[in-house]
């Protein structure tokens, strides 16, 4: 073969060799991107404020298609978060169908959250046949009540087959909105999802129950400080960090199509090491799309603000602001679904996993959570005055000690498959719970703990008479940012960044919200005691938050959280350090957690048994997919190119052979080809194990023990597996490889 080895730069001189580029599809595909254009540029003659919300039923609209009496009750309902009025049912179910109509829908659809980790929908018409004509109709039970098949849905063996009944019924505090598709408008419905016999089937249940639970403590809590506080809701706003690559390259890799992630990938000469990616000029057709997603989510209400190129070449990243989180949950989701939407719309693919590559930057949607009053207050930013100083060191301080308490129950929340590829590399946070407060508020911890001495001199300031004799004045961003962090406080919030990109954050968000409910629930059980027996109020709360402080001392860390040292430091700290989900997912189960989630009634014990079955059953079949995903790519991809090439080679050193050359000259051929032969044959016994490893495994007869089995067996296999493959991807010529490489993904768009 005249041409092996041959630059791919002479495909694009000589067109005598165009033949052979047509004859790899990987070629063909980076010949097809070098001529395609950004999509025309969406219409953006209305304002962001114009058309803010323009597909969601919203107050505006409510006051336009209902009577004043039937807006003010709904009002009530959606405000409170309380389930809708049925004798409201029938109107507000009207109004909304003539404003979808008006809109363009069709259909309808109750909109939910099963236990998958994404969304469902059902679409039913508006077209009903009454005494032989036809009509559109939307009924008061058809808004408030459905009956999805609940049998074919993860539940844990809460329903099965022969017990398909469930029920969806409209959550009242998400509202509605219509979503368009270049075929149809669907008005979605966002409900809960519960089974005929009463168990939650969803998350947003959980999440609905945990948000009312931090309501009733926290505003017990302020009352100590603010007795006009009425409500407390926690706000989130979820980053969302993604992958774009041309459809081309994505529908060449079967582990991208199956999988979501390379399987196999030899790492790029050139990934992000030269940082200069990262806040870099948006690609073209990647701003053509990201201007697309904007539109559509502003016109859905969802509150994007912020987009911009991440650390890895073909990352990037978009922010809304604060909501509160239930609605802040709805649109995440919502916004996965554009985003995927919006991508092959553009001739590309999104990819949500944690760790499409290795070796880059991996991917997360970092929790960005805090406590907004009905007043205006946001409880964990700091405030200019002592008293505000000592209300926010209470809720901050009881943050603290909930991640503390709980932190195997925090890890669990976040563990996936995916996330275990990712956690404690390329800049995401370790598998480690800690907590980076900066160090400010590190000091005023220290101090509060241990009141440093007063000099003569010093200004008695209001708390001084308390046991503190230095507060200073706390402003926000009062700390540093800690990218190796879980969970940082970053100047008004708590920024929980070890969720994964991939991830519902209903589940994180519905745990983080019971363990500091359970905290605060502790502190005023503790604080009353003290005041009942003689402390002052101000001395009671600070001898708590003091006592606090000392039990979670083990849980902040404010230094690099990559590295090896930490590890080391953990361990003698005895904080957990859970690098795979099986194991992970034990915190669920803890005597500890299943007390606390039964005690404040968020699930049952058969609930809770059920959602730690389904999420362990989801981890091992990713595991088993990805797995039998390596088995065929090797035999049918990596394989036949490496053995093609390895022919070549030895068709090459045959010819030199006969044609008498020394044998010197074919010495380059030889060796590629023995490396080849080399690499195939570890390869060979390594697919070999893996067949063993998952047999053995599913002789396992408890599902633990199967899947802690391929974590501990199988995925290391895997990974072995793939070293061989990336190490004959770096070998074998490039016209005889098929599966697009690293630097064509992450660098051609």
């Amino acid at each position: 073969m005249e041409i092996a080895g041959t630059p791919l730069l002479i495909f694009y001189i000589c067109p005598k060799y165009k033949p052979l580029f047509r004859m790899n599809p990987r070629f063909t595909a980076l010949d097809r991107i070098h001529s395609l254009e950004p999509l025309p540029a969406i219409d953006r003659s209305r304002r962001a404020s114009e058309i803010f919300g323009e597909n969601v039923f919203t107050p505006r609209q409510m006051k336009h298609y209902l009577s004043r009496e039937v807006y003010l009750k709904l009002k009530e309902s959606t405000d409170a978060g309380n389930v809708l009025d049925r004798t409201i049912a029938g109107p507000v179910a009207n109004a909304i169908k003539a404003w979808a109509m008006d809109r363009g829908a069709t259909h309808y659809t109750h909109w939910f959250q099963p236990l998958t980790g994404r969304t469902a929908e059902k679409h039913d018409s508006f077209l009903e046949i009454a005494d032989g004509e036809a009509i559109e109709k939307f009924s008061g039970d058809e808004l408030a009540q459905q009956e999805p098949d609940a049998s074919s849905f993860p539940s844990g063996g809460l329903r099965t087959t022969f017990e398909a009944r469930g029920y969806t019924a409209w959550d009242c505090s998400s509202p509605v909105f219509v979503f368009e598709s270049k075929y149809g408008k669907t008005l979605c419905v966002p409900t809960i999802f519960v089974s005929y016999t009463g168990e939650a089937l969803d998350y947003k249940i959980p999440l609905l129950k945990s948000i009312a639970l931090l309501d009733r403590a926290a505003v017990e809590v302020c009352n100590y400080f603010d007795r006009s506080i009425k409500r407390v809701m926690p706000t989130l706003g979820a980053e969302q960090e993604y992958f774009l690559i041309d459809e081309r390259y994505h529908d060449l890799r079967p582990d991208l199509v199956l999988t979501g992630r390379t399987l196999f990938g030899a790492g790029s000469a050139r990934g992000h090491q030269l940082d200069d990616h990262y806040f870099g000029a948006i690609p073209e057709r990647a701003f053509a799309f990201m201007n697309e997603l904007e539109h559509e989510a502003h016109r859905l209400a969802i509150p994007l603000r912020t987009r911009h190129n991440e650390v890895a070449p073909s990352q990037f990243e978009c922010a809304p602001k604060f909501e509160n989180l239930n609605v802040a949950v709805d649109h995440s989701l919502l916004l996965m679904d554009l985003i995927d939407k919006l991508a092959k719309k553009h001739k590309m693919r999104a990819l949500l996993h944690e760790k499409p590559f290795a070796g880059v930057n991996g991917s997360g949607k970092h929790n960005n959570w805090s406590l907004g009053t009905d007043t205006g207050k946001n409880l964990l930013a700091p405030g200019r005055n002592p008293k505000e100083n000592l209300m926010f060191l209470t809720f901050f301080v009881c943050v603290i000690k909930a991640v503390h308490e709980y932190a195997d129950l925090l890890r669990a929340s976040i563990a996936s498959a995916g996330n275990d590829h990712r956690l404690g590399a390329n800049e995401a946070p370790p598998a480690i719970v800690s907590v980076f407060v900066g160090s400010q508020l590190s000091k005023v911890l220290d101090d509060v703990e241990t009141p440093p001495r007063r000099k003569k001199n010093d200004t008695v300031s209001e708390l001084m008479h308390l046991g503190i004799s230095e507060i200073p004045e706390l402003l926000l961003d009062n700390t540093d940012r800690n990218r190796t962090s879980p969970f940082a406080f970053t100047g008004n919030k708590f920024e929980f960044r070890a969720v994964g990109s991939a991830a519902n954050s209903s589940n994180p968000m519905m745990i983080l919200n019971v363990i500091v409910a359970d905290a605060l629930k502790e502190f005023k059980v503790r604080t009353d005691s003290k005041i009942k027996r003689g402390r002052k109020k101000e001395s009671a709360i600070l001898d708590v938050i003091k006592e606090y402080i000392i039990a979670s001392k083990s849980i902040r860390f404010e230094g690099d959280g990559y590295s090896d040292a930490w590890v080391k430091e953990a361990a003698r700290r005895k904080l957990p350090n859970v690098r795979n989900t099986p194991l992970a997912l034990d915190g669920y189960l803890s005597v500890k957690a299943v007390k606390l989630l039964t005690t404040h009634r968020i699930f049952s014990e058969p609930e809770l048994q059920a959602r730690y079955g389904v999420l362990l059953e989801i981890y091992l079949d990713t595991v088993k997919i990805e797995a039998q995903v390596i088995r065929e790519m090797s035999r049918t991809i990596v394989i036949p190119a490496a053995v093609r090439y390895q022919r070549e080679l030895m068709e090459s050193i045959r010819i030199g052979k006969e044609a008498g050359m020394d044998p010197s000259a074919t010495t380059t051929q030889v060796e590629l080809a023995n490396e080849i032969g080399i690499q195939l044959n570890a390869l060979r016994d390594d697919l070999a194990k893996l067949e063993t490893e998952s047999l053995a495994a599913g002789k396992k007869t408890k599902m633990r023990d199967v899947a802690i089995y391929f974590a501990e067996k199988v995925v290391p296999v895997m990974a072995d597996i793939r070293q061989h493959t990336d190490a004959l991807e770096q070998v074998v010529a490039d016209e005889t490889w098929t599966l697009p490489k690293y630097r064509e993904m992450l660098f051609l768009k």
